[in-house]
């Protein structure tokens, strides 16, 4: 009697670990499917091919295989390429909402905006994004500095503004229409002030890369120089300051200097450091969606980031080309006289792929990609 009630409650055990395991196996294939439904909406829209609005016509050859650029060092463009910008463009915020919610299946941007205090302490031992064998120790200054909370923690905006560095901006006077916006991006702490009719004055986050303090503000050499870096920290009035510190070795004394004198001059910034798995974590949920990027930029970077926090999104000065639409030179970056190989294989960047995977999302309405000039009084 008892082995056959054992027995009984063996079959009636195996029977439902048999039920669950069905019913699990049915739940992951529902997800999916779900997720293979959602995908399929524009993803394959995101793989850049030659389209005439936004391609080059010149060179005979294709314009790009999937997951390879190869963009024409000096291309020349069609007209339709600036219609881009103001032809019948409507948000799809269907869209954009499935994009935020793929971004958030690789990582949130509320979370890996920055590393927060706790979760490091000073004399902490990290390995550099993409210098692994190279290692770096976490200041007492540079902890400091650490966010408590995430400063983008419950923020969302209904418009924001993404604002790239591209010499297209110069006399676009689109300044009075990236200033209406809710919340404007910028990239490498870009002078405004004196370009401020093109690109507008406000700032609510700006990225800082360590290059920026050696390139535009010489080192902090000399106390003119550290007076004008201060000036321009000076004119963020309580923004986001985001340094990504630990992407590569070469920049830790220039961070540091920076810090000292943020911290010197009790300068009004929320200072960000990204998270160590950010940068892969953008970079792999646009590789799986077949945009084969090397390393994103900046402004892709702050894009995907955007998707979290904003509702329409808005991207000024993204142009990474050095002739306009009508066939003239256009400046590296506004402000400057930097020159750049934007089809170069020694670079870590892939621009023009990612411009025109920046332009399929435009065509789509997931996002407005801005490359001609504004009206004025807008």
């Amino acid at each position: 009697m008892q082995l056959e009630l054992r027995t009984l409650m063996f079959g009636i055990v195996t029977v439902l670990v048999l039920f669950l395991i069905i019913a699990d196996i049915a739940e992951v294939e529902k997800e999916i499917a779900n997720f293979a439904g959602s995908r399929q909406l524009y993803l394959h829209s995101l793989i850049p091919k030659p389209n005439r609005n936004v391609a080059v016509k010149a060179n005979p050859k294709p314009l790009v295989s999937e997951g390879e650029d190869k963009s024409p060092a000096s291309p020349s463009y069609s007209n339709n390429t600036t219609k881009l910008s103001t032809d019948n463009w409507t948000f799809n915020r269907t869209l954009s909402n499935l994009i935020r919610k793929n971004i958030l299946r690789f990582f949130d941007p509320e979370r890996d905006i920055s590393i927060l205090k706790g979760t490091l302490k000073p004399g902490d031992v990290i390995h550099y994004i993409f210098d692994r064998q190279s290692t770096t120790n976490i200041s007492e200054n540079l902890y400091q500095l650490l966010p408590t909370v995430s400063p983008m923690k419950n923020q969302h905006h209904r418009r924001c503004g993404i604002i790239g560095n591209s010499g297209i901006l110069l006399n676009s006077s689109c300044g009075p229409e990236i200033d209406s916006y809710d919340f404007v991006i910028r990239c490498n702490l870009a002078p405004v002030e004196e370009y401020a009719g093109d690109v507008g004055r406000r700032t609510n986050l700006v990225t800082m890369n360590p290059s920026v303090v050696q390139r535009a503000f010489q080192d902090l050499a000399s106390e003119e120089w550290r007076e004008r870096f201060l000036q321009r920290l000076r004119g963020l009035s309580g923004s986001v300051l985001w340094i990504p510190a630990f992407m590569a070795k070469g920049g830790e004394e220039r961070v540091e200097w920076a810090i000292r004198l943020i911290l010197l001059h009790t300068v009004d910034v929320h200072t960000a450091f990204p998270s160590l798995r950010l940068l892969h974590a953008v970079r792999g949920y646009w590789l799986t969606n077949n945009v084969q990027i090397k390393r994103p930029t900046t402004g892709l970077l702050m894009y995907t980031m955007a998707t979290r926090f904003c509702e329409e999104i808005h991207l000024y000065g993204f142009w990474p080309f050095p002739q306009d639409s009508q066939g003239k030179s256009v400046k590296y970056h506004y402000y400057d006289t930097l020159t750049y190989e934007y089809t170069s294989h020694a670079s870590p960047h892939t621009m023009p792929l990612e411009f025109r995977t920046l332009s399929s999302l435009h065509r789509q309405g997931a996002l407005r990609l801005h490359t001609g000039s504004c009206d004025v009084g807008t």
